[in-house]
């Protein structure tokens, strides 16, 4: 599945300040709930939690995907934000995170969530496409930087 598929231009903040990991959760859970109809932040912000409770989202290079499933979701939608510090977000590699891509998937979504997943994870591990992210000064460039992945 392609970014352009589940993520939208207004679901997309661009350094934000003042975070701490619980409050990017916020974020993300209230960007995607407040331009998808029928999401509820609270249920969104509790799975997320639930989700980093079972272990940290952190892939390593400043880069969290946190994602849940949500009953009720019909179609994968993602949320991107960037920080203007990064945080400490118990990643894999103790790096602090400052670049975080929000996934809600289907409740019933198996094979299709892990292949979005593992090609999300797949872009964000290429040091040219992470720069492009952090480089972004606006949320309409962040936008545009994330629908360049490359393969």
């Amino acid at each position: 599945m392609e970014i352009s598929q589940f993520l939208a231009a207004d679901r997309t903040l661009c350094r934000i300040e003042g975070v701490s990991k619980k409050r990017a959760l916020e974020i993300l859970a209230n960007t995607i709930a407040e331009k998808v109809p029928g999401m509820d932040t609270d249920d969104i912000f509790r799975r997320l939690i639930a989700r980093e409770k079972l272990g940290s989202t952190g892939i390593g290079h400043g880069i969290a995907i946190p994602h849940c499933r949500i009953p009720g979701c019909d179609t994968t939608l993602g949320a991107l934000i960037t920080l203007e510090q990064p945080i400490d977000f118990d990643a894999l590699d103790g790096e602090p995170v400052d670049v975080l891509f929000a996934m809600l998937v289907p409740a019933e979504a198996e094979d299709d969530h892990l292949k979005t997943l593992a090609a999300l994870a797949g872009a964000l591990n290429q040091p040219e496409y992470r720069k492009s992210l952090r480089d972004a000064e606006t949320p309409d460039q962040l936008y545009r930087a994330a629908l360049e992945q490359t393969d």
